[in-house]
């Protein structure tokens, strides 16, 4: 928008009211706005962080391959904890078809019977397996057991033998 000013004629962005002396009184108006320019940037700040973190959660979601292998873990700390009792060649021998075998228990017991709720920045997994309902938070790459993961360990440890 074109104004005149005192006898010139100057270009007018249409956001800006007044055209008398515009560089003075936006330097005046941002001095007096000071705690407010403050809080603004502050504000802004932790927005950007959020974000950032947000876009950080979201990137490092667990999937259901970091969920079976967290199962296979928890598994495998299981069979470790069941076999104290038998002797040592048995426990190497449970150990070593347990994890010959493991991939084809979790593909054909875990996977088909979870179900895995994607919230963006984490995830709900829900497993019904050997009569037990397990429930799992997948949160920045780690897991959060909620309900009933170590008795399912207990009854598909059972179960592969």
């Amino acid at each position: 928008m074109w104004v005149r000013n005192r006898g010139k004629l100057i270009v007018r962005p249409p956001f800006v009211k007044s055209a008398n002396r515009v560089g003075v009184n936006q330097i005046t108006n941002c001095e007096r706005k000071g705690p407010e320019a403050v809080m603004s940037l502050l504000r802004l700040s932790v927005i950007v962080v959020i974000l950032a973190g947000a876009v950080g959660l979201a990137w490092s979601n667990p999937t259901m391959d970091d969920y079976l292998g967290f199962v296979e873990r928890e598994l495998g700390n299981v069979i470790d904890r069941m076999d104290q009792g038998t002797p040592t060649r048995e426990q190497q021998f449970i150990r070593q078809v347990f994890r010959s075998q493991s991939k084809k228990l979790l593909e054909s017991f875990v996977r088909p019977n979870t179900a895995r709720r994607n919230w963006g920045v984490l995830s709900y997994f829900e497993t019904h397996v050997a009569d037990t309902n397990v429930v799992v938070l997948g949160l920045g790459g780690q897991f959060v057991p909620l309900q009933g993961v170590e008795e399912a360990a207990l009854k598909i440890g059972r179960m592969a033998f």
